[in-house]
């Protein structure tokens, strides 16, 4: 989260959106986020944060407005808020950090866990016949017709954190401009849940999340 919200606040700062920007955060881990930014925040029950954003932007159209989410957050329980929230073609930017796991609240598994992975609920790790597989939400609502732009990052490396703040920066660029709906995908990394140490974590994230979880952008509807 640090790393992440490092590249955020270097890009408003670039773009001189620092006083103009409202972000409603995630529960979880997400959550703890308003202790460590300047510019607005709220948060919104579990899951809601398109919805609570979506109202937000209505409201103050001149906001660059974001959700920042988890895993847990935006691909369990948020499911419906922000695929209708793409669908709507709301001018508003999600980033989504994908950890495979539920941080905060025990390390139980995520509809991202991958197949095998052990978590606190998954114990023999996951069984895709009984759990059904890793759900891929970039590729999902790239196939979302008012989607604008989805992009899958990592910062796991120097290389890729370049390329993550690259497209955060667009991301933003485009709400500014008053496109449509964006999404960056941030595959991170739980060491503690994961029972790794930073660096095991990091490998693990690079052999096991990024071959099942590509990266790359999924959908740019300025791109020629």
């Amino acid at each position: 989260h640090g790393t992440i919200f490092k590249l955020i606040g270097e890009v408003l700062e670039e773009l001189g959106m620092l006083e103009k920007t409202i972000t409603v955060h995630g529960v979880g881990c997400c959550g703890l986020a308003m202790e460590y930014v300047t510019y607005d925040c709220t948060t919104s029950p579990h899951g809601r944060a398109c919805a609570v954003a979506t109202g937000v932007k209505r409201a103050e159209p001149d906001k660059l407005v974001f959700t920042y989410q988890g895993d847990g957050d935006l691909a369990s329980i948020g499911t419906a808020e922000i695929v209708h929230a793409a669908h709507r073609g709301e001018k508003i930017v999600t980033i989504f950090v994908n950890n495979a796991i539920y941080g905060m609240t025990g390390g139980q598994m995520a509809p991202t866990t991958l197949i095998g992975q052990k978590t606190t609920t998954s114990p023999y790790g996951r069984d895709e016949a009984w759990c059904g597989a890793p759900i891929k939400m970039s590729e999902m609502l790239a196939a979302v017709p008012s989607s604008y732009y989805i992009e899958r990052v990592a910062v796991n490396n120097t290389a890729n954190i370049v390329k993550a703040k690259k497209a955060i920066a667009k991301a933003f660029r485009y709400q500014k401009e008053g496109k449509g709906f964006c999404m960056v995908e941030v595959l991170s990394t739980c060491p503690t849940n994961w029972g790794m140490s930073p660096v095991e974590a990091m490998t693990w994230l690079e052999e096991n999340m990024i071959p099942y979880y590509p990266l790359g952008v999924y959908k740019d509807k300025e791109a020629k």
